[in-house]
């Protein structure tokens, strides 16, 4: 289906990990040709290389510098808290992905109150200035976390909060339909868990495990998006869409990536507001799950956007959907990481630093 033909996305936080992916893929045509495709981000500099790396090859240089606004890909330079600079991006958009975010853990513990800008006000920004200027958008799709689900630290509080302003608009702008995707760790995004290993196995080591108990969700950076776009094309007003992606020990993935390598692997003692396993269905959201494919999608316990007819007996879980369920063995985290192509090489000990910007 060709989902994204004539229409105008715009993309928050399009120059993170996420949103650079998912420009790609956009870009690539295999969801159609946009009209428009509109980054809108506070860094002017990674602006600027995102910009060069996709027009240098078909631009002379003043095309890729000026005529910004003639380009089917545009950047807007801006911040999600700022409501005036979400107004002017979101005017004309057909569809906008909230992917801008504050999402590492410790800055947020420490900060609080900038998270609860970038990923509460940010995403409040984004329905006021539809609701209150009628904004012909169609979808507004919010990207959260496993970490929302049963939150222990303020990035997960500010996250769920951000998924119930979300949910909530559907009622208050019946005319836009608000949902959300939550996932797991994404390997090799930047500030994740795989590229700290890799930084670590290029010093040597040590390589440092909070828990040897510790789980976690895997997905790639393409998964991430593969699920964005399945619930773009499949999801329901007020669902969060959640993949049933695998999930390891995470002292397996670092035995996999130090492979023969003479490099000790420490055990530091679990940080604070990190949990053992991550949760990406609760127990009391495990009644409103339905199954989509190789999804999960979890359906408002609002009542004026379930209809009030949940029947728990159909449901298709019965417990919480938990990193520990179904864990891989080391020889399949090993398979999943090469998959990906994560093992860290000899010969180039440097996870690809396209992959991280």
């Amino acid at each position: 289906m060709m989902y994204f033909d004539g229409k105008t996305i715009l993309v928050t936080g399009g120059t993170g990990s996420m949103g650079k992916t998912f420009v790609r893929r956009v870009l690539s045509g295999e969801m159609g040709t946009p009209k428009k495709l509109i980054v809108l981000s506070r860094d002017e500099g990674k602006q600027h290389q995102m910009r060069v790396s996709y027009l240098h090859n078909r631009n002379h240089t003043d095309e890729v510098i000026y005529n910004n606004f003639k380009n089917i890909l545009e950047f807007r330079i801006g911040d999600v808290r700022d409501y005036a600079d979400v107004c002017a991006a979101v005017k004309n958009a057909d569809i906008v992905i909230n992917a801008a975010a504050l999402k590492q853990v410790p800055a947020c513990e420490y900060f609080p109150e900038q998270a609860i800008l970038t990923n509460c006000i940010g995403a409040y920004n984004i329905v006021r200035a539809v609701r209150e200027h009628g904004y012909k958008v169609d979808t507004v799709m919010g990207i959260s976390t496993d970490k929302a689900c049963k939150p222990i630290n303020a990035m997960g509080m500010s996250k769920s909060l951000q998924e119930r302003v979300f949910i909530a608009a559907n009622i208050t702008v019946p005319q836009t339909r608000f949902l959300c995707v939550r996932y797991g760790n994404v390997l090799a995004s930047r500030g994740s868990v795989i590229p700290l290993f890799h930084e670590q196995i290029k010093a040597g080591g040590p390589i440092t495990i909070t828990d040897g108990r510790m789980t976690r969700f895997l997905l790639s950076l393409n998964q991430a998006v593969d699920t964005v776009f399945a619930a773009l094309l499949n999801g329901q007003a007020g669902e969060i869409f959640v993949p049933r992606a695998p999930s390891s020990l995470m002292t397996d993935v670092a035995k996999a990536l130090v492979g023969n390598r003479k490099i000790e692997i420490q055990v530091t003692g679990i940080r604070p507001g990190e949990k053992l396993h991550e949760i990406m269905i609760s127990d009391e959201e495990a009644p409103y799950s339905v199954e989509k494919g190789s999804y999960y999608a979890i359906r408002s316990m609002l009542p004026e956007l379930n209809g009030g007819k949940i029947d728990i007996t159909k449901s298709v879980l019965k417990k919480e959907f938990s990193s520990d369920d179904a864990l891989l063995d080391y020889e399949g985290t090993v398979n999943l990481l090469k998959k990906h192509s994560l093992m860290v090489d000899d010969n180039n000990d440097n996870l690809d630093e396209e992959m991280l910007r």
